[in-house]
C-alpha cells in the first residue's frame, strides 16, 4: 500500500488490487489513529471516520488531483506502483 501522498499530518494511501472489495476507485487515509476509505468521484467517506476539518482538506485535494488519482487508481488495481501526487499546500 503505497502513501501517494502526505500533507498537514494527512497520509494518503492507494492499496494494490483494491478493487474486489469496495468496487469503486477509492484512496485510503490515515491521521492521528484513524482511518477512511473515500471516494474519488464525489469525496464521501464510505468505510471509517475521520475528523470533519482533514475530511475538507482532503476532499479539496482530491477535486484538485482526481484525473491523477483516476491514473494512481487504474495503476494500482493491476498491481503497478502509482506515482506521487503533490501534496495540499
Amino acid at each position: 500500500m503505497p502513501t501517494i501522498s502526505m500533507f498537514y499530518g494527512i497520509l494518503v494511501l492507494m492499496f494494490y488490487r483494491d478493487n474486489r472489495r469496495h468496487h469503486l476507485p477509492h484512496i485510503h487515509v490515515r491521521y492521528q489513529g484513524v482511518e477512511a476509505a473515500i471516494a474519488i468521484d464525489d469525496g464521501r467517506i464510505f468505510d471509517g471516520e475521520l475528523p470533519p476539518k482533514q475530511l475538507k482538506m482532503v476532499q479539496a485535494w482530491i477535486e484538485i488531483h482526481k484525473e491523477e488519482l483516476m491514473v494512481d487508481w487504474e495503476l494500482a488495481v493491476n498491481g503497478e506502483d502509482p506515482f506521487r501526487i503533490a501534496p495540499l499546500q
